[in-house]
């Protein structure tokens, strides 16, 4: 049991960030924790975590080792649900990273069916527009807009992503309407908030484009206000403003040209195995609720009770 114990009190570490920490959730002392963890190294013959004054980070091998903790503190969990006759009820705290604006749109809206739905859960939901380190920061899953490449993370295809390039009828009525896609040169393109170039797709193939417009921006709120308003021209996903194309506030430019569709709404999380079941809920809820041809597409308001009932069936079924 010590050598159990010693693998829960490394996995607090890495998710609270520090001794005094995860001494806090265990009861321990930091001394105690310091001792417990240099016990720990000294038996693997190496070291887990680089520690200073002020922060604690992983190594190489800590990284590795902890994907594995965090399997096997899992597994622990999900035995003894089964064994209390608890598995279908999800329990402790889900903490999930999510996009700025995507989280606020399209996963905050539906948090409240699903937490009455499963009062014994906790969410922590942190909205960032940076990729964070999912394990080092104790991330149960991240919502990840993206074409994802290869990792040691495993992912989950939630939705499809349509990008297009738009304007506000007031821009167009005023710069004119392009033709080409040389004509955007004479155009105000606005740059993405993240500096990604645009690559887009037409009938001759891929085309890069690196639009170097008068507003720059890390935020993708101010980037989306700026084109709703009638500055320029942007990239913008159909997530993003599907109503506002529905309702003739912003209009397609250009519409033989589309963006990669290889882009995608994932939800990434550390392992496969022994998948706790508050991370396989929540990712089903998701992925239930926005499905193939997700609701902004179908410009249809979102039915998370719907997704919840259809999950119940399938459990019950099995």
């Amino acid at each position: 049991m010590s050598s159990f114990s010693d693998l829960d009190i490394f996995a607090r570490v890495v998710q609270t960030g520090s001794l005094s920490g995860a001494g806090r959730e265990l009861g321990l002392s930091p001394a105690v924790v310091s001792k417990r963890l240099r016990k720990l190294e000294e038996r693997l013959g190496t070291r887990l975590l680089q520690r200073t004054t002020r922060q604690i980070a992983l190594t190489e091998a800590g990284h590795g080792f902890y994907e594995r903790v965090v399997a096997i503190l899992a597994s622990v969990e999900e035995a003894e649900t089964f064994v209390t006759r608890r598995s279908t009820q999800p329990r402790g705290t889900l903490k999930i990273s999510a996009p700025t604006s995507f989280g606020r749109m399209h996963v905050a809206p539906h948090l409240a069916p699903f937490m009455r739905r499963n009062p014994d859960l906790t969410i922590h939901l942190v909205l960032t527009d940076e990729f964070v380190d999912i394990v080092a920061d104790g991330y149960d899953l991240a919502i990840r807009i993206a074409e994802l490449t290869d990792s040691s993370l495993v992912a989950r295809r939630l939705a499809p992503v349509e990008r297009y390039l738009v304007a506000a009828p007031s821009y167009i009525a005023e710069r004119g309407l392009p033709r080409a896609i040389g004509d955007l040169a004479n155009h105000v393109c606005l740059p993405a908030h993240n500096g990604e170039p645009w690559r887009l797709f037409g009938a001759k193939g891929q085309i890069i484009i690196r639009p170097e417009g008068p507003l720059q921006t890390n935020s993708s709120e101010v980037l989306r206000e700026a084109v709703l308003s009638g500055l320029g021209i942007a990239l913008r996903s159909t997530w993003d403003i599907g109503p506002e194309l529905g309702e003739g506030r912003l209009m397609r430019v250009l519409p033989e040209i589309s963006a990669s569709h290889n882009v995608a709404v994932h939800a990434v999380y550390p392992t496969r195995r022994f998948l706790p079941a508050k991370v396989r809920l929540f990712i089903d809820f998701l992925a239930e609720l926005y499905g193939p041809v997700p609701y902004w597409e179908r410009r249809q308001p979102p039915q998370a009770l719907a997704a919840l009932d259809r999950i119940a069936a399938r459990q019950a079924a099995e």
